[in-house]
């Protein structure tokens, strides 16, 4: 289906919530990876979140100032705020909930983050942008929530059929 045209690289950008009940958006530009003219496209293998305060040093409990839940998704069609799981664009989700006691619980709402350790496992992406939403239920005042999304993928050249495909089923997840 696939043939590998680099090894797994990075892509990291970070969302800052600075409002509570509020969506905040960032964007991945995927424009020097994704090329339709050589079929070409981003095979997305794993996607990590990491959950920080107003600051590196500023514990998270702090910036979130009491109980609530922080959500971050990635998509690669640009949804206007948080989809449900069912959503075709939906790459991959996760949040963190806080409680009154400071306990902490990260899981990644049962959707595959983790697309296997093959070389032909993956989520392909033939967009020109992957698109963040967070968003969270507290934070406390002057403070904000930081979350970075780790990105592990690598560039992938596709047959004329299989880009098509997806290409199709991009366009059909707009709808």
């Amino acid at each position: 289906m696939a043939t590998k045209k680099t090894s797994m690289f990075t892509l990291t950008e970070r969302v800052t919530i600075t409002a509570a009940s509020t969506e905040t958006f960032a964007t991945i530009d995927l424009g020097s990876y994704v090329d339709v003219g050589d079929r070409q496209a981003l095979q997305v293998h794993s996607v990590d979140f990491v959950f920080q305060g107003t600051n590196p040093d500023t514990t998270f409990t702090a910036a979130m100032g009491g109980s609530g839940v922080v959500k971050v998704q990635v998509t690669d069609l640009n949804r206007g705020g948080l989809v449900f799981a069912d959503d075709r664009a939906l790459v991959a989700s996760g949040d963190l909930n806080h409680d009154i006691d400071a306990f902490l619980s990260q899981h990644s709402d049962l959707y595959p983050d983790n697309y296997g350790k093959g070389s032909d496992d993956g989520r392909y992406v033939v967009n020109d942008q992957l698109y963040i939403t967070g968003f969270t239920s507290a934070l406390a005042a002057a403070q904000s929530i930081n979350v970075t999304v780790r990105v592990n993928a690598s560039i992938v050249s596709l047959t004329a059929k299989d880009f098509m495909a997806i290409a199709i089923q991009s366009t059909a997840a707009d709808n």
